[in-house]
């Protein structure tokens, strides 16, 4: 029986809420995760309203899943700010926050915690646990720089939303299943389904056992 893992999903005010819906029901699906809590800000409910054309007051595990699931608990940042992800004694693996708007991260960088985002963020970083923040609005001035320092320098890890072209992608799709694939093989999820770049000097499709295919 694999090891399983209750992981944190945070969506925050900044595009990308397809990247988090690809996340989420790989979480879902995989054996290896027995719980997801799931957090979204309010600006990025109203995000995901734009980005997946539904109202704003619509359940954002159906919006991203396409159903609901009884692996996934909701919490609403705002209003479930004692919720239990808000305690260092509630078991979690870690966090993952995606998209990452830069002010998300800057409020996280500076301990400001005014949501069960922020606070659940704080505590992955005092009780050490793993927290990736996915940031995707650029350029980065030099403000966004140094909160980024911060934020590795506390135990944070900084996981730009950059796609990949050397698997040659056909397809927006295809592009965003790959960093869906290769995020959740970083937090030691791995995915058979993912490129690698070969011995040969060329992206290859791992078969999940130990060996590459070349790309068709």
């Amino acid at each position: 029986m694999p090891e399983q893992r209750r992981i944190t999903l945070a969506v925050t005010e900044a595009g990308g809420t397809r990247l988090a819906a690809g996340v989420l029901r790989r979480l879902v699906s995989d054996e290896r995760v027995n719980h997801v809590d799931l957090m979204v800000s309010a600006n990025g409910r109203k995000l995901l309203a734009y980005e997946q054309g539904v109202a704003e007051d619509a359940d954002p595990v159906r919006v991203l899943l396409g159903a609901g699931s009884d692996k996934v608990s909701y919490w609403d940042p705002e209003a479930d700010m004692a919720g239990p992800p808000s305690s260092g004694s509630y078991r979690s693996w870690g966090m993952v926050v995606l998209p990452c708007a830069l002010g998300a991260a800057a409020r996280i960088a500076q301990g400001v915690a005014n949501t069960l985002i922020e606070r659940h963020a704080d505590v992955c970083l005092k009780e050490r646990r793993s927290l990736v923040l996915c940031v995707r609005e650029t350029p980065w001035n030099l403000i966004h720089l140094r909160n980024m320092v911060q934020l590795t320098e506390a135990g944070a890890v900084v996981y730009p939303m950059i796609p990949t072209y050397y698997n040659v992608p056909q397809s927006l799709e295809q592009m965003d299943d790959e960093f869906v694939m290769r995020l959740l093989g970083f937090i030691g999820l791995d995915q058979t389904d993912r490129y690698e770049w070969g011995s040969g000097g060329s992206a290859a499709l791992n078969d999940g056992a130990g060996r590459s295919q070349p790309v068709p």
